[in-house]
């Protein structure tokens, strides 16, 4: 039997390559999908909030940021309340392509979904919410302990 993170792996890979195919933007790939979508919904988001809303470490999140930021779609400021805090916020050129990585979200999740019956994907999204939250307690419990 295979284990769920190796479907849920394969499922993730197979999104990231849509996701640059679809795109065809040369300087953005499938991973960049989570920071747009993320940057455009909450702008201001500090590159730490940043970090646990799309679940990867901060040095990624710090790194790909700057990828972004040489590349015209974000920009960052030193938070004027706490200047230890960085806040990103999306360029005009991200806002642009938000509305495109949305329906490509769309498209994907409705070509995923397409052979399955409502109550299948109520099911099937019902499910994934609840582990997904497990996954979230987990590490909201490494958080609390350092």
């Amino acid at each position: 039997m295979s284990t769920i993170m190796r479907k849920v792996n394969i499922l993730t890979r197979s999104e990231g390559v849509y996701r640059t195919d679809r795109l065809d933007i040369p300087e953005l790939k499938g991973w960049h999908h989570s920071y747009i979508l993320a940057i455009c919904m909450n702008p201001g988001l500090s590159q730490d909030e940043l970090a646990k809303h799309i679940a990867v470490n901060k040095s990624n999140v710090a790194r790909n940021l700057a990828s972004l930021e040489e590349n015209g779609y974000v920009r960052r400021e030193v938070s004027s309340k706490d200047r230890r805090i960085t806040n990103v916020y999306p360029t005009n050129k991200m806002l642009d392509i938000f509305p495109k990585v949305r329906a490509i979200t769309m498209e994907w999740n409705n070509y995923l979904a397409e052979d399955l019956t409502p109550y299948e994907f109520e099911q099937f999204q019902s499910i994934l919410e609840r582990l997904t939250q497990k996954a979230v307690k987990y590490m909201e419990g490494r958080e609390d302990a350092k």
